[in-house]
């Protein structure tokens, strides 16, 4: 796995990480910011062809 791959996974699981946790908290707003974060994030993995877990939060 070269760095590009492994830098936008861990990434990915930060993010959804801390969407969870907005979530939890009954943090609307940051939860928003997240998921559209997360959202970017997927589109570029599908765009350069990094496959991701279909884990969602």
């Amino acid at each position: 796995m070269d760095a590009f791959t492994a830098g936008l996974l861990q990434r990915i699981r930060t993010t959804e990480s801390d969407l969870s946790r907005a979530r939890d908290e009954g943090d609307d707003f940051l939860a928003e910011v997240e998921q559209s974060e997360l959202d970017d994030l997927r589109r570029l993995a599908a765009e350069h062809g990094v496959q991701v877990g279909v884990a969602r939060v």
